[in-house]
């Protein structure tokens, strides 16, 4: 329906698009850097085998060593002194520890410091530095450079200066290449990446061989753990060493460690908060990752829980519920059309054929500007009355319709939805109990030839249909569709009529009904086909109304929360359902999908992909029991897997723009979807045949 009004104000906010295509990149290059600084990208975790020894210049076992154009330029300790070199860390439980035990004993390090590490634990970056010890670069994540890539060996290397210059305020001219010890270990490709770093400025330090004594000056490595700790701890106490000090300071050589810039300070703060962000975000999103899925399984197993426990309540007998007596009453049924000639006809047609003849058809033309109300009276059939009106909108129209209203039981329709003949005898039935106040029909989708509508017809049934069948059980069913709903006159009456107070009106109305009190069921067997959107922008505004009005119902009847009987029952079972697993978990679900993204392409692939088949497989389970329940063939689940990719993500913000439109109190106009009168497509080719469990007499 189009109309004009008070939903016709201004346009819907658009700049949060913008901030969605700002923070997603964010969240994606923070994932990114996340996943490289845990080996998980470009990894280069293992150093290859050596094809060929270092150059003779360079194996003497002389641990500290530069390469220039004439060869290389090794050093060794001097007697009686020992360069204590500690790889990794800071790690926050053993470098406090190594750093008090060094202090106890008078005595200086070279700490090698991974830079994640470093941007992680300032603090002990600076501990470090201003108790006078030496700081080097142990790469940024241990990365081996003989085997990484160009860009990882130059990320490695200037990453861990920044992080330095961020942390502890200096720069180090001091490299050792993780998965090295002593010279020789520096062989074949890592000879090469040795060599690029010296040509970068940088002095490397191994380790002297185990075989040399203490005594005789060397290198002793060791790293920042327990087993660290106590070699440590066992070598301070040897007599035969007069210092134990820094690399630098050993080879009696200006230190290394220069302060860093007040530039390269502010990038390294940038880097440490950018890593901290990235770190604390994975974190989290692994738990909401784990949450929503855990949340995910939970509701499909629970709607086809609930729609068990339906089924049986529907088939067996119930001692606590008494036996009906069939509705035969007549029945007005209310068509409001906008614009509708492609499937008008065939609405009426299918109404007309119905097994329920004692009926009132008023069809209100509101103000449609083609032939729509030509081609209603040209139906030669005293049931059908035709009422023209200015266009005022859906609730407009059905308003005028509740007027020329002569029956008690009001069912109210689309103007392209198609009736089964058997659809209105059948929805009636549940009105014979006297606490019913509505009816919920059984949607069905008519053009599903295409991928698009296949999409939206699984939609119908493992979504909406499946729904409605948890909601009769937990009583709270939160709309009765627009396509077919069957209405107690003198509730609508007793609630205000329809009101226009927001873009869905039929989930409006639903609740309020609620709210008085009347129960509102689902009949399953009363089979209404409609002609959903073919195109993704039709989709799109129809369903940015659809999520839009219903949280402005959600708002409207917010106070069923604090009230009791059926109204409480409803908005606290109800109104939660929707703001959880409506609204809630869509907002987050594009930033799940990144990350879940990032899990398959940088993290665990096969834990990954196992997960999310292992997801995907309930889904299909869940679906292949809507769809059998729905007396649907099963070969519509082929397009399942397909739809995770694109329609779910479309739905998804569809309802981000819902909820920021909502926020900023945006009103908006009435969207109506060309109607090319396909509702009936898949009923003509393919009719469903159903149990005759209800049968008019």
């Amino acid at each position: 329906m189009a109309g004009q009004g008070r939903h016709a104000r201004r346009r819907p906010p658009r700049w949060h698009w913008l901030l969605l295509i700002l923070i997603l990149p964010i969240v994606a290059a923070s994932l990114l850097f996340e996943g490289w600084t845990t080996h998980e990208v470009d990894g280069a975790r293992t150093k290859r085998a050596c094809t060929k020894p270092i150059p003779q210049s360079a194996d003497k076992g002389d641990p500290v060593l530069r390469v220039t154009s004439r060869g290389a330029e090794t050093a060794a300790m001097p007697l009686h002194t020992v360069a204590l070199t500690f790889d990794g860390g800071p790690d926050p439980q053993w470098t406090p520890r190594l750093l008090d035990l060094l202090r106890a004993q008078h005595a200086h390090a070279t700490f090698f410091l991974y830079g994640n590490q470093a941007a992680r634990h300032p603090d002990l970056v600076r501990r470090i530095h201003e108790e006078g010890h030496e700081i080097g670069s142990y790469t940024y994540t241990g990365g081996d450079l003989g085997t990484a890539s160009p860009v990882r060996r130059r990320l490695e290397l200037t990453l861990t200066q920044i992080a330095l210059a961020g942390s502890g305020k200096v720069n180090t001219g001091l490299l050792r290449l993780p998965h090295t010890t002593t010279a020789d270990t520096m062989c074949g490709p890592e000879w090469t990446a040795a060599r690029r770093a010296t040509d970068e400025g940088y002095v490397l330090v191994a380790a002297t061989p185990r075989s040399r004594k203490p005594p005789e000056g060397v290198v002793r490595q060791f790293s920042n753990t327990a087993l660290g700790y106590a070699e440590t701890k066992r070598l301070l106490r040897n007599p035969d060493v007069g210092r134990f000090t820094t690399v630098t300071e050993g080879l009696g050589r200006p230190t290394l460690v220069t302060p860093a810039s007040f530039i390269e300070h502010i990038q390294g703060q940038a880097l440490i908060w950018m890593q901290s962000v990235g770190h604390a975000f994975a974190r989290s999103m692994t738990w909401a990752l784990g949450i929503a899925g855990v949340l995910g399984i939970f509701r499909l197993l629970l709607l086809a829980h609930l729609a068990r426990v339906q089924v049986r309540r529907r088939r067996g007998y119930r001692a606590d519920v008494p036996v009906l007596g069939e509705v035969n009453e007549p029945v007005t049924v209310l068509v409001p059309a906008h614009n509708e000639e492609a499937g008008i006809a065939s609405t009426l047609h299918s109404l007309l054929a119905s097994t329920h003849t004692d009926l009132q058809i008023v069809v209100i033309d509101d103000g449609s500007t083609d032939r729509t109300a030509d081609i209603a009276l040209s139906i030669r059939d005293p049931r059908v009355t035709v009422v023209r009106q200015p266009n005022s909108g859906k609730p407009g129209a059905l308003t005028t319709g509740l007027s020329y209203a002569r029956h008690e039981i009001i069912v109210m329709i689309d103007a392209d939805t198609v009736f089964e003949p058997e659809a209105l005898y059948r929805l009636i039935q549940p009105l014979a109990d006297p606490v019913v106040g509505a009816v919920s029909g059984n949607t069905k989708v008519g053009n599903r030839r295409r991928l698009l509508g296949r999409w939206q017809h699984l939609e119908y049934v493992l979504g909406f249909n499946l729904d409605r069948r948890m909601y009769e059980v937990l009583e709270c069913m939160p709309t009765v569709p627009g396509a077919i709903g069957a209405f107690r006159r003198d509730a609508l009456i007793a609630i205000g009529g329809i009101s226009g107070d927001t873009l869905a009106e039929d989930t409006d109305l639903t609740m309020a009904l609620w709210r008085l009190g009347h129960h509102v069921v689902y009949e399953e067997t009363a089979i209404a086909w409609t002609e959903v959107p073919s195109t993704l922008s039709q989709l799109w505004a129809q369903r940015y109304r659809w999520c839009y009005g219903t949280l402005q119902s959600m708002w409207k009847h917010r106070h069923a929360l604090v009230e009791a009987g059926p109204a409480g029952r409803f908005g606290r079972r109800g109104l939660t359902y929707l703001v959880l697993f409506q609204v809630v978990l869509p907002l987050f679900a594009p930033v799940v999908d990144v990350f879940a993204l990032y899990g398959v392409c940088f993290g665990d692939t096969v834990q990954a992909v196992g997960v999310w088949l292992g997801f995907l497989a309930v889904q299909l389970l869940i679906a292949g029991y809507a769809l059998r329940l729905d007396h649907e063939k099963l070969r519509a689940l082929w397009v399942l897997p397909l739809q995770l990719f694109v329609y779910r993500q479309l739905l998804y913000l569809v309802v981000i723009h819902s909820v920021f439109t909502a926020l900023l109190g945006t009103r908006l106009k009435w969207h109506r979807m060309q109607r090319s009168g396909t509702a009936d497509e898949h009923l003509l080719k393919e009719p469903v045949a159903y149990p005759t469990t209800l049968a008019p007499k």
